[in-house]
Order: structure tokens, then C-alpha cells, then sequence
């Protein structure tokens, strides 16, 4: 047999085996030489990049304008209700007090706004003394039916008066999910109703973490 034959057949395990440690310790560097590890998913439904729910201008209870840019360096969840409410809107707040503390520290990074969709009602001193039963930071807006109605849309946010037994004693069916924008400005998540505290809280601390 030819000796330089011989000799590369005996070379290519060799070879082989070099290449097989080369992987193997590449493998091992992990974090080092490969890809950063994904973040986790969030248990909200992701709507990154979503193009609506983007601009937001009512008075605060105090009769102040806000909008959603003044809260960046902040994440705030924005929810839709009213405070006759029976159920949804209290369960809601009470969640978002609950995830603010779990958060501890983190939490005064949270900023909970309340739009309320019952403009006829909610009047300001109404409005303030609700959410103030739920934490000193929350904000609560309103404006006229027709702002009311105009931000909805912006929104997908819906809403409808269920007449009651008297003309004011009607109440109000309306979409249940809550919008979270992140430490910039953007909208990040549409949360789950009922989804709870601690999954709330796992996202907001995600977005909380996250650099820039």
C-alpha cells in the first residue's frame, strides 16, 4: 500500500478527534462564545410593534393634562373601566396594587392609569377617591363622551351602557384587558384579565430589567 496513503488514513481520526474537542469546548463556553440566552416569554400577550394605543391625552382628576410620554423611565398599565363597576375594574386594581407590592422597591416604577369609560358618572372627585382606595400613585382620567369615545376607538378599546331599572342606574359592559408600555414609551403587552399577581408581576419585572 502506499505509504503516504497509509499514513493520512491513520491522521484522519486523529483529526477527528481534535475537531470533536474543539466543539466540545466551544459548546462549553456557553454564554461566553455563543448567542445571548432569550429572554423568557411573557405570560401577557406580546403586541410589540402593534401600531395602535399609541397616544394618550386626558385630565387627571386634578384636571391636569397627561399624556403617556411624561411616565417614560416607567411602565405603566393602562385600564379601561368605570368605578360602578362591580366587579372587573375592582378586581383589576386591587391586582395591580397587589403586583406593586410584590415588586417592593421596583414597584414606585409602576404607574397604574385609569380611563374611565362612564364620563357621566366619574365625575373628578369621583374618580380620585376611587383610585385613592387603591394606592396614592394611581391616575385616573376622564373627559367629555365624545374624548371618551374618540380614545376608545384609538384604543380597541369597547364599551356599551346596559340600561338598569332607573336612567342612571345602567351599567356598562367593556373590554376587560389592560395595555402595559415599557421603560420607553412602547407598547410591549395586552394582560390577560384574571392572569393574577404573580404573573403580572413576573412581565412587569421583565420589562422593568430590560436595558434602554
Amino acid at each position: 500500500m502506499n505509504l503516504s496513503l497509509l499514513a493520512r488514513r491513520r491522521l484522519l481520526p486523529t483529526l477527528a478527534a481534535a475537531a470533536l474537542v474543539g466543539w466540545l469546548a466551544a459548546c462549553s463556553r456557553g454564554d461566553d462564545a455563543g448567542p445571548a440566552k432569550p429572554a423568557a416569554p411573557f405570560k401577557s400577550i406580546d403586541i410589540t410593534g402593534a401600531d395602535y394605543a399609541q397616544v394618550l391625552e386626558l385630565p387627571d382628576a386634578e384636571g391636569k393634562p397627561r399624556t403617556l410620554a411624561e411616565f417614560k423611565g416607567k411602565v405603566v398599565v393602562l385600564f379601561f373601566g368605570f368605578t360602578q363597576c362591580p366587579d372587573v375594574c375592582p378586581t383589576t386594581l386591587a391586582e395591580l396594587a397587589a403586583v406593586k407590592q410584590q415588586l417592593g422597591a421596583d414597584g414606585a416604577r409602576v404607574v397604574p392609569v385609569f380611563v374611565t369609560v362612564d364620563p357621566e358618572r366619574d365625575t373628578p372627585v369621583v374618580l380620585k377617591a376611587y383610585v385613592g382606595n387603591f394606592g396614592p400613585d394611581f391616575v385616573a382620567l376622564h373627559g367629555s363622551p365624545d374624548q371618551i369615545k374618540a380614545v376608545a376607538k384609538a384604543f380597541k378599546i369597547f364599551y356599551a351602557k346596559v340600561p338598569g331599572k332607573t336612567e342612571s342606574s345602567y351599567t356598562i359592559d367593556h373590554t376587560a384587558r389592560s395595555y402595559v408600555y415599557d421603560t420607553r414609551g412602547r407598547l410591549r403587552l395586552a394582560t390577560r384579565h384574571g392572569m393574577g399577581a404573580e404573573a403580572l408581576a413576573s412581565d412587569l419585572k421583565q420589562l422593568l430589567a430590560e436595558k434602554g
